[in-house]
């Protein structure tokens, strides 16, 4: 179908924290060949990109062993205080990969901890972001709490309200419409309410882009991993806007291309881990063959 438009959105794939990431482990593999070399956790959310360090000899532990021998990199969502001690005491060389935009959270919620804030993590409880997060704040105060709706807030008003000033963190890869609601409802309840909008410019532009990608097109194609915070609030997002589909890789076309033939004008983003090469297969097998083998 000639008529189609394929657009693929400039703030697509690899964002500075995860490419940062990606290219530093493949560097200390190639300059320690015969030292082991861990990632605590998968370094980002792509199994194709793991695959790939797995085939170098960069080995995903989910677990920290009794003792360890090796070097051992803490990903670019960064981990409690004590998961750094706890590598060290078991023999490791940590090399600290936590981005810097999330280095910034953590320091945000510390400096609000010490200064008697009532600590509000705007996040997905379960994230490891905001599990490192919430350590670092628990440093310094027990008046640390997440959620990502008013009905997880609500179940602390009480504290909160006898607290006089309330502290605002928020994820970096969160929709701001999210951190918008939140501080509405504390705005309601609290006395004093200070907001550190810890969005990372990537995740920003990423989102405002798509945004209006999605505004003048039938279809948007988001790629990238479900276990990918920002990709997964990307699909979100668009889908209020126009038809959208996310898929993690190119064979998930397979059996959508009555949905990608119908379309005049698609748009194509991809989250913060998505490599360049699975973006590119997406475009080529919808621009050639509308999801078809």
């Amino acid at each position: 179908m000639n008529s189609q438009n394929i657009q693929l959105a400039k703030f697509a794939g690899f964002c500075y924290g995860v490419k940062r990431a990606v290219d530093t482990a493949k560097k200390i593999k190639a300059e320690n060949p015969n030292k082991n070399i861990y990632v605590l956790g998968e370094l980002i959310h792509n199994m194709d990109v793991i695959k790939e360090l797995d085939d170098l000899g960069i080995k995903t532990i989910y677990e920290i062993p009794e003792k360890g021998e090796g070097i051992c990199i803490v990903r670019s969502h960064g981990e409690a205080p004590e998961v750094f001690e706890k590598l060290e005491k078991a023999g490791f060389e940590v090399i600290d990969m936590t981005c810097l935009d999330v280095k910034k959270v953590q320091q945000r919620a510390i400096e609000l901890a010490q200064n008697d804030y009532f600590v509000v993590i705007v996040g997905k409880s379960n994230h490891p972001e905001v599990i490192a997060i919430k350590a670092n704040a628990e440093q310094y105060s027990d008046k640390v709490i997440v959620g990502t709706t008013i009905e997880e807030i609500q179940s602390y008003e009480k504290a909160i309200r006898e607290h006089n000033k309330v502290g605002v963190v928020v994820q970096t890869t969160q929709m701001l419409s999210t951190l918008n609601t939140i501080v509405s409802y504390l705005n309601s309840i609290s006395k004093e309410v200070l907001v550190h909008n810890t969005i990372c410019q990537s995740t920003a532009k990423r989102q405002a882009e798509a945004k209006t990608l999605a505004q003048t097109s039938d279809l948007m194609v988001v790629v990238g991993s479900r276990k990918s915070a920002n990709t997964t609030h990307l699909a979100e997002i668009l889908k209020d806007i126009t038809k959208t589909i996310h898929i993690e890789n190119d064979s998930e076309l397979n059996g959508l291309e009555n949905i990608i033939q119908n379309a005049n004008e698609i748009g194509i983003t991809a989250g913060a881990s998505t490599p360049e090469n699975i973006i590119n297969k997406v475009v080529s097998k919808i621009q050639s063959g509308k999801g078809e083998k």
